[in-house]
């Protein structure tokens, strides 16, 4: 086992060279950068494209590009500034000198300030890290609540009424994306146009430093319900399912039926022994669910409810070309998300000890 672990351990290290460096030759040839948001901040909005104006007659042609140059909207710009603007961001190097100074910085998790915020890329993270982990943390929880009584509910009752209307409602969960769902909510219980029974925004009202800690989680709790019910809706249906066909494949099996024979309770046989075969699969994708949900999935939720937490930051980050927090975050989240992977193969040996994938290798 401890093989294998050393082979997984090893195999990160392409791995996250691979991703950073495709994201890295992407960003290059895609328009727009730090640089372009400074002229144009400068130029006050030129232009980035060709446009024609036509009124009276007469036609006026604007071109965001000047003769020869490199960036769009630099007319009138001394040459000379755009070099110590490039110099300022380090992209006065070539693409490759910089791709490897970034890769030596990272291996000390070194990943320097942001471009716009004059703060270390850590740091900020750190500080957005408890809103995402807090919205992830509840989701992760209320999906597994959901989803595995309900799982097995279907898979006992399979075949029924209820487990035909409980399909339709994952179906209608699976093809619904969430962060339209979280906008029906806003809509219909945050002052939208019917009810304003939830606040809009924000995890906690004004004045929550003053409240006392029973309202301070009360108001927590209550700030937490629309959000994580969008990311709840989008999230059970797949792990619904998992669960259900987990269990019906463990019912089907020979062992089940020796354990009815024996004259075992259903119950006993279902949770005696039906239940922690089945539950494998699921259990051990509990890391790689909690990360998903914490740094993917609660993104656009996150910018709906204008939650302050990594998915707005990343989403910010991306718009305005912010190099430094859009490499430092992924280089971090990729680690940390094929770590994860390894967690999630140990705790299939946790639950089953019968698995041995150093074995299985060999």
């Amino acid at each position: 086992m401890l093989a294998y672990i050393v082979r997984r351990v090893l195999l990160i290290v392409p791995t996250v060279f691979g991703i950073m460096l495709l994201n890295f030759a992407i960003v290059q040839v895609v328009p727009g950068g730090p640089v372009e948001q400074i002229i144009a901040e400068l130029t006050k909005g030129a232009v980035s494209a060709t446009e024609r104006v036509t009124g009276g007659g007469s036609e006026i042609k604007t071109t965001g590009q000047a003769d020869g140059g490199k960036y769009r909207g630099a007319q009138g710009l001394d040459p000379a500034f755009i070099a110590q603007i490039e110099k300022t961001f380090g992209l006065d190097r070539p693409a490759h000198e910089r791709f490897l100074l970034m890769m030596g910085r990272y291996l000390t998790f070194d990943f320097g300030e942001s471009y716009f915020q004059s703060r270390s890329v850590m740091g900020l993270v750190l500080d957005k890290m408890p809103v995402s982990a807090s919205l992830g943390l509840w989701t992760t929880l209320l999906i597994y609540l959901v989803s595995i009584p309900l799982g097995i509910a279907k898979a006992v009752r399979d075949g029924t009424r209820f487990d035909v209307w409980t399909s339709a409602v994952i179906i209608v969960g699976q093809a619904v994306p969430g962060f339209l769902f979280a906008v029906l909510l806003i809509v219909l219980f945050a002052g939208g146009s019917y009810l304003q029974w939830f606040p809009l925004r924000g995890l906690t009202s004004p004045g929550f430093d003053a409240m006392t800690w029973w309202d301070q989680a009360l108001d927590y709790a209550w700030h937490m319900v629309l959000p994580s019910t969008a990311l709840l809706v989008g999230g059970f249906a797949t792990l619904t399912m998992l669960t259900k066909n987990s269990f019906l494949e463990e019912i089907n099996k020979h062992y089940v039926a020796t354990a009815r024979a024996k004259g075992l309770t259903e119950r006993r046989v279902l949770y005696g022994h039906v239940f922690r075969n089945a539950m494998l699969i699921v259990i051990a994708g509990f890391p790689g669910t909690i990360i998903g949900i914490l740094f993917t999935g609660a993104m656009l939720i996150e910018i709906i409810f204008s939650l302050d937490g990594l998915g707005l930051l990343g989403f910010e980050a991306a718009i305005k070309r912010d190099y430094p927090v859009m490499f430092g975050t992924l280089y971090f989240f990729t680690l940390l998300g094929l770590l994860t992977r390894l967690v999630g193969d140990l705790t299939y040996v946790l639950v089953d000890p019968r698995i041995d994938f150093g074995r299985r290798d060999a």
